[in-house]
């Protein structure tokens, strides 16, 4: 796979189902992926990067930066609560919020440094018990408490139990962020993307597609 291939399926994809050209954002999945790989994806053009891990942002971003400038940065992994500054420092969008306790401290933290990245509430469509997010059924009132916070909720985010149809759980999401006057969705990955987009989302998360295998993190 590479880069090129997975932007033509992504064209290919809105095509097939009637979705404006360029509708999908596509985010590269860049964690603990080696600096030589990100910089050759960036060489390419491409500037919409996801990380997992605050820490590993925090070590790879800010030089990358300092010579490409209009980099688009998302956190796609769970965010601890200590870590809640430094993300809305370093991330253009935050895709997993789901609890009141980060609200809280994003809209804190929002108040104090004047600005908010864009963010995605995580929604548990699987209710899985080892999972982040917050279950379908307590959505409506999460997105309500978020905007009582006058946080800017772009959208909804899922990952979906690998042993289950995942166009099931993007359809559920869809349906969620319809309800609530959301149009963002961020779903699908490197296996289920063109059912995703099929199915309305606005983000896709690509790692090993366009990278190749992940590094081990002794590696």
């Amino acid at each position: 796979m590479s880069l090129d291939n997975i932007k033509s399926r992504i064209v290919k994809s809105e095509a097939e189902a009637g979705r404006a050209p360029g509708s999908v954002k596509l985010i590269a999945v860049s964690k603990v992926q080696p600096n030589e790989r990100v910089a050759a994806v960036l060489d390419q053009g491409h500037r919409v990067f996801g990380e997992n891990r605050v820490q590993e942002a925090a070590g790879k971003w800010p030089a990358f930066r300092e010579q490409y400038s209009d980099i688009d940065l998302h956190i796609i992994g769970p965010l601890q609560s200590n870590k809640t500054r430094q993300a809305m420092e370093l991330a253009q969008s935050i895709h997993t919020i789901d609890r009141a306790k980060l609200a809280k401290a994003i809209a804190r933290i929002a108040q104090e440094i004047g600005s908010c990245p864009s963010l995605f509430v995580q929604v548990n469509t699987g209710e899985e018990e080892q999972k982040a997010g917050i279950i379908p059924a307590q959505t409506d009132a999460f997105v309500a408490e978020c905007r009582a916070l006058d946080l800017p909720i772009e959208g909804l985010m899922c990952i979906p139990p690998v042993e289950e149809e995942p166009s099931l759980h993007f359809a559920l999401l869809a349906k969620l962020a319809e309800r609530n006057g959301l149009t963002g969705l961020s779903m699908g990955m490197s296996g289920d993307f063109e059912s995703a987009i099929a199915l309305g989302a606005t983000h896709v998360r690509v790692g090993s597609a366009i990278f190749g295998a992940r590094v081990p993190a002794s590696a």
